[in-house]
């Protein structure tokens, strides 16, 4: 029984963790560049679950293969999908200031929020994974434990999606602010987000100099 509640606890504790892991700073900005082009806090919403299956999908993939084989990333693998993520969040904000000059109209299909998703589950997988690890000697529980962190993710998301979302688009309504400026600002804040991850992991010598020797990461 002692056991069985342990069990139980830490899966408890994996899904609550998932919600706060939906608050980083690169997810909210990613899915608020990405929501501010939508037209209603349904599509809002919706772009906060897909980011989240897209997260939860890639976080079993690499997770899982990491807790049931016990291993590891190389250090060059780990910090490449760390750039991949400033790379995305640069490209996100180019999009939204292309469709605030009226160059891009569409908002974004379903398959751009998942794929956004799965590069942050590819980046977050490996510490996520090794964390788990360390405390869950089970790979079946450990399996587990990724997928309720993922679907504590997806709700934390759309939570976050919503609370990001309707304050901004009210706000500017009420102020009588076009709905292209609060599209423009996001897209700018993306760029610089982005750029500011390039430089915190060090630029693109810092991957080229990964795992070639101690403290590399």
């Amino acid at each position: 029984m002692l056991v069985i509640m342990g069990t139980l606890t830490i899966l408890t504790l994996g899904f609550l963790l998932g919600i706060r892991h939906a608050v980083d700073p690169d997810h909210v900005v990613a899915v608020g560049t990405m929501a501010t082009r939508t037209a209603s806090l349904r599509s809002s919403a919706m772009v906060g679950a897909l980011w989240g299956l897209g997260h939860t999908v890639t976080l079993l993939g690499v997770g899982g293969v990491i807790v049931v084989w016990r291993s590891a990333l190389a250090p060059r693998m780990a910090l490449a999908m760390e750039f991949g993520v400033a790379l995305m969040l640069i490209t996100l904000g180019v999009m939204n200031l292309l469709m605030a000059r009226g160059a891009d109209p569409r908002p974004p299909t379903a398959a751009r929020p998942v794929a956004v998703g799965m590069v942050h589950g590819m980046a977050g997988s490996a510490a996520i994974a090794i964390l788990v690890l360390t405390t869950i000697q089970s790979s079946m529980v450990g399996v587990l434990y990724l997928l309720l962190f993922g679907m504590g993710t997806i709700t934390g998301m759309v939570i976050v999606t919503a609370a990001v979302v309707i304050p901004a688009t009210r706000v500017m309504a009420q102020i009588g602010v076009p709905r292209r400026w609060m599209i423009l600002t996001a897209g700018v804040v993306s760029i610089a987000f982005g750029l500011g991850m390039v430089a915190m992991l060090g630029g693109p010598e810092a991957l080229l100099a990964a795992g070639h020797g101690p403290g590399q990461r």
